[in-house]
Order: C-alpha cells, then structure tokens, then sequence
C-alpha cells in the first residue's frame, strides 16, 4: 500500500458525494484530476471501491469500509496538526457548524474575522433545511447550529445575534402587470414554496393557513437562491426573509408587498446542546461571539433594524 493523505481524502469526497464531478467541484479540483486520483487508490486494492452503472458512480460496501477507516485517517492526521500549534501556544481544533439554508448570509461574517486571528482552527458549516439542522443537533454532530426558529423539544444554549424579517414579496415586472387586488394574492395568485422541512416554508404555511386561504397553485423550490430567482423571473409570489433577498430588492428586482399581518419577525441565534462539552475552540467561539456580535451587526447589517 502506497496511498496518500491526498488519495484519501479525494476518495472521502467522492464517497460523501457520490459523484466525481460533485467531488471535484468541492475540492476545487479538475473533474480529470480527481479521476486520476481515484484510479491510482483503486489501483492499490484487490475489490472495486466504486462501481459505475449506467452514468452513475455507486459506492461498494468495501468501498464505505475503506472509505470510513480514510476518514478516521484524515481524522488522526487533523488531530497531530491541531496539537502542534498547541503546543506552539496556539487555538487550534475544529469547528462544526449547520445552519439554515438562509443563513449562508448571515454565519460567514461572525465566524470571519474569528477564524482569520486564529490560524490553527478550521471550520465546517453545513447549510441545509431546519429538519436536519434539528436533526445534527440531536445527534450532537455539530458544535453549534444557526437557527431562526427554536427547536422546542431541545435543552438548549442560545446566543442571539440579529432579527430575522419575512415579507410578501413578487417580482417588480409582474407586479406592475398585476391588476388584482392585493388581498387576493394567496387565492389568485401562483404561491412559491420552499421545500418541505425548511423554516421559511413552515412559516409561510402557518400565516395562510391562519388566514384560511385556499391557495390555487404551488410551486416548490428547494434552496432559496432558486426561490429568490424564480419570484424575479414573476413566476409568482412568496413569503421570504429580507436577508436572502435584500440585494434584489435594492436593484428593483423584487417588490416587498405590504400586507396586514406582514412581516414576520424572529431571531438568528447560535444555539449548542445546553449539556454539551464544548471544546476550547468552540469555548473560545462563544466568548468572541458575546464580545463582538454587536460590532459584527452593526457593521455588516446595520440595515436590519432600519
């Protein structure tokens, strides 16, 4: 065996992604590269580690085995290099955190400047729906989650860092085509949805539903950059957070609608299980967090509370 840290953490990727080109793409690297890549590790094994049927790469069982036994490789390496530079008197270590699909606007900016001082940590941030946000925390996979709506069912620490608005909103071009009445925009008009699982969604439902609307048409989308471009391309309209949609508004691509009852305002908030160890780094995160979250608000987000 003559593999490298390289190969394994290339094939890791390939595993996690099931697809080379989603691999690459996740690497940074050419699509040919991480072919190369792959061919020389399965080179050094007596059994496939994936196999291709159709146009679609599939994982062997060997493949996932060699593929978990990779990843504690890649694990034990991260460990020797993190206590290193503690021993050099630097933080080092790791941070694992999910958050809501539209919180990749907001979590870059309060965990920047916090990584950029202390070389040695490395992050992950996971952005997906609240249903497996919810579902990391449970299973304490993550050191903290970003979340706009509280899991009830979790003991939980929270730190809250800026408000979170949702309006009515519809692309400018159909709107000034639209001769309806506004209040009759859930019954008339096509409604755009997040998918099932997301916060943005399950707020939107719960305001029509209190309203005893009976919506005529719905169109889901599942990320809420696709919403976002839909509602510009006046496919319809939709209920989504100012935070995801503030550049569009401000070029004139989609018109926030006053309607009664809108917005609906909750809280962006770091949260972490209330009985979990926290590691230094994570430890060394919240303090920075209770000391800078207003000057990190203030300076990227100043327009919020506007």
């Amino acid at each position: 065996m003559n593999y490298t840290l390289h190969q394994l953490k290339v094939f890791v990727e390939i595993v996690t992604k099931e697809s080379i080109t989603k691999a690459a793409g996740a690497l940074f690297l050419t699509q040919p590269a991480v072919s190369i890549q792959l061919k020389k590790f399965q080179d050094q094994f007596p059994l496939p580690l994936t196999e291709v049927i159709g146009r679609k790469l599939y994982v062997t069982d060997f493949g996932r085995e060699i593929a978990i036994t990779a990843q504690k490789i890649l694990d034990e390496v991260a460990t020797i290099d993190h206590k290193t530079k503690v021993y050099q008197g630097k933080l080092a270590g790791k941070l694992k955190i999910s958050c809501v699909s539209t919180g990749k606007y907001v979590m870059p900016y309060y965990i920047s400047d916090f990584v950029n001082q202390h070389s040695g940590v490395d992050f992950s941030i996971d952005v997906t729906n609240k249903q497996n946000v919810v579902r990391d925390l449970e299973q304490n996979k993550i050191d903290f989650a970003l979340v706009s709506v509280l899991p009830k069912h979790l003991s939980l620490e929270t730190i809250p860092l800026l408000k979170n608005s949702l309006h009515l909103v519809g692309g400018t071009t159909r709107e000034l085509h639209n001769e309806g009445k506004i209040s009759e925009i859930f019954q008339n008009e096509p409604l755009l949805y997040r998918e099932k699982g997301s916060a943005t969604r399950n707020a939107m439902e719960a305001f029509i539903d209190g309203r005893n609307v009976s919506v005529t048409k719905k169109i889901e989308l599942t990320s809420n950059e696709a919403l976002k471009q839909a509602v510009i391309a006046g496919l319809g309209y939709s209920i989504m957070p100012m935070i995801g949609i503030k550049n569009a508004v401000d070029i004139g691509a989609i018109k926030v609608i006053d309607y009664p009852g809108l917005p609906i305002n909750t809280q962006w908030n770091i949260v972490w299980l209330k009985n979990k160890s926290l590691s230094p780094v994570a430890s060394a995160f919240i303090e920075y967090l209770k000391i800078e979250k207003e000057t990190i608000t203030t300076k990227h987000f100043s327009w919020v509370n506007v």
